[in-house]
């Protein structure tokens, strides 16, 4: 994975010396540090900042460090990160405990710059392989599916054209009508799977081109207020579910990324909200952005995901497909994904099973005029 930003440091310790050095250590060896004084703190900073890394006491004020992890862990937008304790003691149940919880790894007090430099650069490493290899699958569950997501389509298309050809002196005008219709919706799904593996695959090239994701993340600022608008309302067209959409768009920031790979991530999401929600249920639609970033947020009220469903959206899967029978590859949500952290920002899931789910893409706001 290709990182063009400093690897940013979460530091939790209600020590001020001890944090005080720590901060000042990592910042001389190149990364970007924020400090917490005590473990409330640092759960909101972890969640304001998505750091790449957490190195947290156990012992402290508000939350401990179990506490700590526990809250992050919790949470998909944390849940991964790799997660260190600092601990005075070397016990081993202490240890065993944070490892059950889902700690990394450890540092005990005192340590020396050594110590503490090694076991950022191993965990570090190791959460990127990680990335590496969950890449590595969801690119040969893509390989593994294009056969039969593009067959569906074309057998369609065929047979329809087949009952054409062979009875085109007894079709009526209205039947004729019909399996027009039906080809026509059948292309135009096969058009938008192969335009989505085409944009994936570009994608998966970009990530270890330093030089192309440069060129993206210095695209030319712009406001996507009309741009969600209009491609939101399309897509509500589309699944004639004009009613249901509403839109909430109070947003007065702009963002460097391409108009067609923002137009992209808008299309994707809202078209997801409508196909996995019933008719007459609202698909909300939300941009808004604080001081650093901006925010684009689709709701809908239908089946909703699990915690283990939201987990796996990196690794390629439209689930529960021989229940639903939803077309579609479930590519789109991994394509906005992708987009988006191309662009120095995220896309994370809220959800609540048979109530709603909630995508939301957070990019960096510009200042450039």
């Amino acid at each position: 994975m290709v990182h063009l930003e400093k690897r940013k440091v979460l530091v939790i310790e209600d020590e001020h010396s001890l944090r005080k050095d720590i901060v000042e250590m990592l910042t001389f060896e190149g990364y970007e540090v924020f400090e917490a004084e005590h473990g409330l703190a640092g759960v909101r900073q972890a969640r304001q900042h998505h750091p790449d890394l957490i190195i947290c006491d156990i012992m402290m004020p508000e939350l401990n460090g179990y506490q700590v992890l526990e809250e992050l862990r919790r949470d998909f937008q944390t849940q991964t990160i790799p997660f260190v304790f600092l601990t005075a003691s070397t016990n081993k149940e202490d240890r065993r405990r944070g490892m059950d919880e889902g700690a990394d790894d450890f540092l005990t007090k005192p340590f020396n710059v050594d110590d503490l430099l090694n076991t950022i650069r191993v965990r570090l490493e190791k959460h990127d392989e990680i990335i590496r290899r969950g890449r590595a699958e969801v690119s040969s569950a893509i390989i593994l599916s294009m056969p039969h997501e593009l067959r569906t389509p074309l057998t369609v298309i065929l047979g329809f054209a087949d009952i054409i050809m062979a009875e085109t002196d007894h079709l009526t005008s209205n039947r004729t009508h019909e399996m027009a219709n039906n080809i026509n919706k059948a292309a135009m799904r096969l058009y938008h799977l192969v335009e989505n593996y085409l944009i994936f695959a570009q994608i998966e090239i970009a990530e270890n081109d330093t030089e192309f994701i440069e060129s993206l993340q210095e695209s030319l600022p712009f406001q996507p207020n009309a741009l969600v608008e209009l491609a939101a309302a399309e897509k509500a067209a589309i699944h004639k579910r004009t009613p249901d959409l509403k839109l909430e768009i109070t947003a007065d920031a702009t963002v460097k990324i391409r108009e067609d790979l923002m137009k992209k991530v808008i299309e994707e999401l809202v078209d997801n909200a409508f196909k996995f929600s019933p008719p007459d249920s609202e698909v909300k639609v939300l941009l808004y952005n604080d001081e650093d970033s901006l925010y684009l947020v689709v709701i809908d009220h239908g089946r909703g995901m699990s915690n283990d469903q939201i987990s796996r959206v990196g690794a390629h899967m439209q689930f529960d497909r021989k229940l639903y029978e939803q077309q579609g590859s479930g590519l789109g949500l991994v394509i906005a994904l992708r987009i988006a952290e191309l662009h120095q920002g995220t896309l994370t899931i809220t959800s609540e099973q048979d109530v709603y789910t909630a995508v939301t893409v957070r990019l960096p706001r510009s200042y450039e005029a």
